[in-house]
């Protein structure tokens, strides 16, 4: 093997071979220099090899820290599945692990949406519990025995691992390999990624991030390359992304703008073509294979743009050999009259097609995108949800810390030097920031650009005051250039050097923190701090669904909320009405109808659907906000928005002053509907606080309005510990003649 390879630093600073050498106290400076233990010369590693290591070390850090930063909850509480979707997800993923594939694609659920059912098979993505589930079959195939919920509690901390070494890759092809290191150490613990890919936080999210980083950087590769190699892994990277999570929509419309933007630039070329026309007819063949996905990628509108730009590609590049076997006068007659043509066309045909429907049009959730208060005017259903709210200023600094003021500077020296990859980047960045401030759900899509363009900034920042840190030999002062020299360089380049490492340290202890503090507490359980600092446990869910499964029959349906449906098919193994995939707002607006109305119009549409128990959530005594009273308007907004349920005004539940209260200046359609009266029976005679009466709500924090009053049509049957979930039991009507 070859010896180590000096710099030109050491090689000046190393005394020649006849040069004399200095004495002190006896002892050669050479002497001295070659006891000095190095592990690099020990080892006999090249200069690339020690790089190499070096690089593999930081990544493998990197890793380990993006896994070990996101089991907070698994260690504070248990190994438990986390929100709502991810119940649903569990389900599946056990039933596709016992069951196997086949039946698991023709599986009809007849405990949810009663009495329509759900196919699961065909309403799904399902590239996560195919992940999870072959993950489980490998583990077990090598006698690791672990269970599926387990599979999936650590899958999501397993693959942002991957996310790392994805966006290592990615940003090593836009920049070099020492921004795609900062990169990759910054995603590993950003909160905006975090939240939704913990341990228990078994969602689509937690793997689409590495599906759509894959997919992007091999996008690059395409671009650079032109390689029909590269594209077609492309297409497949994207395969697993429309499999994995419906914001494929986002990848499929990113990557035609870029196309467009490099013809509108001139920098469209054979590699583009190739690169393009690949990903794109593979992508799309193979994403109809999805039976969720089907035909929408050539009949809805969310999918055109990929379709135009596909037909654009074709026309360029037909004109371009045109060009190159014509003479320009007749070249010009034929693109005039070729255009008039084949434009009017197209633009008929689009028409023709969009009025008769085989071009659909966007959907809700594409429409509340580019208008944030669509969805508030036109579907309640959407704006109901709390994910698809605007996203508020300080939400970005609280998700991205030092990113925010970073990203910038990344995007700056992108601009610097403009490529086809950097021109991906840019847009990538500004077309998410958009998205990001429209709908705070899609903070996840903003976090790996501004990882990526940060550690750009970060990377150049460092590399450039780094360099003029280090001491300069006399050779170095006497053959630099005078424009490179400023007033005391080698001390304003460790300055910032030291601020850097200042900034990177604040991110890391802020990233870390909202990690445990904010977005390592599990829904299904509930904490609170007690007055002497001790951690306080609220298990009143996992409580009330037992109860359920043990105490009630096995074909009882039940009657809550679309928000908890997922957690009471897989943790009580009941029935629902609806649940968290929303497809039918007909059958959401009769729930809400139910729980807007007075008990006796509510008791008719519950032996409508033929509903056994009625379950609410209640805070008014532990101080839970996120409680049915609090959501009740959006029931109320819901329920009316049907023909049967026109006679629900939203109005009719404030008072005289437009205000929404629970106490005695409370409107009396409030205070007498049905909902009010599962949340607050018998509240009236619990003492929540010193010093105040009986009856007093601790979220809304007033004596509630009505307090004696029976139910006539349900009975209470369960209330958990701390009131947190109450359900009832729906009486039968009285036999005729009894």
């Amino acid at each position: 093997m070859s010896a180590p390879k000096v710099s030109a630093r050491e090689s000046r600073a190393t005394p020649g071979k006849n040069a004399p050498s200095r004495e002190s106290n006896g002892t050669s400076a050479s002497s001295t220099k070659s006891k000095e233990f190095s592990i690099a010369e020990y080892l006999n590693l090249s200069t690339e090899q020690q790089e190499t290591y070096l690089k593999l070390l930081i990544l493998t850090v990197s890793c380990i820290m993006a896994f070990s930063t996101r089991l907070f909850s698994v260690l504070r509480y248990e190994s438990v599945i986390h929100e709502f979707d991810p119940y649903f997800n569990y389900r599946t993923t056990k039933y596709l692990a016992e069951e196997g594939y086949y039946k698991f694609h023709n599986w009809f659920d007849d405990r949810a949406w009663y009495p329509l059912g759900r196919i699961i098979g065909g309403t799904i993505y399902p590239g996560l519990m195919v992940t999870a589930s072959v993950l489980h079959y490998v583990l077990n195939t090598l006698h690791l025995s672990i269970d599926v919920r387990n599979v999936c509690v650590f899958f999501a901390p397993i693959f942002s691992s991957f996310t790392v070494i994805v966006t290592y890759l990615l940003t090593k092809e836009l920049k070099d390999s020492a921004a795609g290191l900062v990169a990759a150490a910054l995603i590993s613990i950003v909160p905006g990624y975090i939240s939704r890919s913990v341990a228990g936080s078994y969602d689509n999210e937690g793997i689409a991030i590495f599906c759509m980083l894959l997919t992007y950087y091999l996008w690059i590769k395409s671009v650079k390359t032109g390689s029909i190699y590269w594209s077609t892994a492309c297409a497949l990277a994207y395969f697993y992304m429309v499999s994995s999570w419906g914001g494929y929509v986002f990848l499929i419309n990113l990557i035609p703008l870029h196309v467009l933007a490099l013809v509108c630039t001139g920098r469209f070329s054979h590699k583009i073509y190739v690169a393009y026309s690949t990903v794109y007819v593979i992508g799309t063949m193979l994403s109809m294979q999805i039976p969720f996905v089907g035909f929408q990628p050539v009949q809805t509108s969310e999918h055109m743009a990929a379709f135009g730009v596909f037909g654009i590609c074709q026309l360029y590049a037909f004109v371009e050999y045109l060009k190159s076997k014509m003479s320009s006068e007749n070249f010009g007659i034929l693109i005039k009259s070729v255009a008039a043509v084949v434009g009017g066309a197209v633009g008929v045909a689009a028409l023709i097609l969009s009025i008769t429907g085989k071009i659909a049009p966007w959907t809700g959730r594409f429409y509340s995108l580019l208008d944030p208060s669509y969805a508030k005017n036109n579907i309640p259903i959407i704006a109901s949800v709390s994910e698809h709210q605007p996203t508020a200023w300080s939400s970005f600094y609280f998700d991205l810390q030092l990113l925010v003021f970073m990203f910038p500077v990344g995007m700056y020296y992108c601009f610097k030097k403009l490529t086809d990859a950097n021109i991906f980047i840019i847009m990538y960045g500004v077309t998410s920031i958009y998205f990001a401030g429209v709908m705070v759900r899609l903070m996840l899509v903003l976090a790996p650009v501004m990882c990526v363009l940060s550690g750009i900034g970060i990377s150049a920042i460092l590399c450039i005051y780094a360099r003029n840190a280090e001491p300069e030999t006399a050779a170095e002062k006497k053959n630099r250039r005078a424009e490179t020299h400023y007033w005391m360089k080698s001390e304003v380049g460790t300055a910032m050097c030291c601020l850097m490492t200042i900034f990177l340290a604040s991110y890391a202890w802020h990233c870390v923190w909202v990690t445990s503090e904010a977005y390592s507490s599990p829904s299904i359980v509930l904490s609170a701090r007690g007055g002497g600092g001790d951690r306080i446990i609220f298990d009143d869910f996992r409580e009330a669904y037992y109860w359920l499964r043990m105490n009630t029959a096995e074909d009882a349906k039940v009657m809550s909320w679309w928000d908890y449906g997922y957690q009471i098919t897989a943790m009580a193994n009941r029935t629902i009405l609806v649940d968290n995939n929303t497809w039918n707002n007909t059958h959401i607006s009769q729930v809400g109808q139910a729980m807007s109305r007075q008990e006796d119009r509510a008791y008719k549409i519950m032996q409508e659907l033929d509903v056994d128990y009625v379950l609410v959530i209640f805070g008014g005594l532990t101080g839970y906000s996120s409680d049915d009273i609090n959501k009740f308007l959006w029931m109320v907004r819901i329920g009316g928005s049907t023909d049967r349920g026109a006679d629900i005004k939203e109005n009719d539940y404030y008072t005289s002053s437009g205000e929404f209260r629970v106490d005695r200046e409370g409107s009396p359609v409030l205070l007498n509907c049905l909902m009010y009266k599962l949340c607050y029976y018998r509240f009236g005679d619990v003492y929540t606080e010193g010093g105040k009466p009986a009856g007093y709500d601790r979220v809304r924090n007033v004596e509630i309005g009505n307090k004696d009053f029976e139910l006539d049509r349900l009975e209470e049957a369960f209330t958990s510990e701390h009131w947190l979930v109450r359900i009832y039991k729906v009486k039968k009507l009285p036999n005729r003649g009894v």
